[in-house]
């Protein structure tokens, strides 16, 4: 990935934890300025100061992908703060586990296919013609989970939503 992403800017849904706090590391360890947007408002500013203890530069914004008007609101720091967007990395995500499809709800079905579809969705919509004007990459992150239903059945929207 060396000098792939010097000088862009890139914004991490989900960025606080897990895959998305690695992809924050690492884009900004190769030169991006990297805006990490999460709900966790303990661990996004960690990784945030992490970053920027490298040497690199991070912005956090808390934010629940599922917003539509935050995402209007986040489009606008963002752009005012960086000038540009270069690559969106899409990686917000949940899992809700129960023993079986009859034991979940719909309330956690919906909250969950509305972070891990409907995020996706608001966030390249929201910045598509940003994209367009860099020439900008966008990476959603999938899980191997969408081809291993038969072997967890206790995740039925989390299989569905991957």
């Amino acid at each position: 990935m060396t000098g792939q992403v010097q000088g862009e800017v890139a914004l991490v849904t989900g960025g606080a934890s897990g895959i998305g706090e690695a992809v924050c590391e690492l884009l900004a360890r190769e030169g991006a300025s990297v805006a990490v947007t999460d709900v966790d408002d303990l661990k996004g500013p960690e990784v945030v100061a992490r970053i920027k203890k490298a040497g690199r530069e991070a912005s956090f914004w808390h934010h629940d992908v599922t917003s539509e008007a935050r995402w209007i609101e986040v489009v606008a720091e963002i752009m005012k703060r960086y000038g540009r967007l270069d690559v969106l990395v899409s990686n917000a995500g949940i899992g809700i586990a129960v023993p079986s499809i009859t034991q979940m709800s719909l309330e956690d079905w919906r909250r969950q296919t509305a972070i891990n579809l409907d995020g996706v969705f608001n966030v390249t919509h929201a910045f598509v013609d940003q994209l367009r004007a860099t020439k900008g990459r966008i990476v959603n992150i999938a899980s191997i989970q969408a081809f291993m239903h038969v072997r967890t059945p206790n995740s039925p929207a989390y299989t569905t939503s991957k």
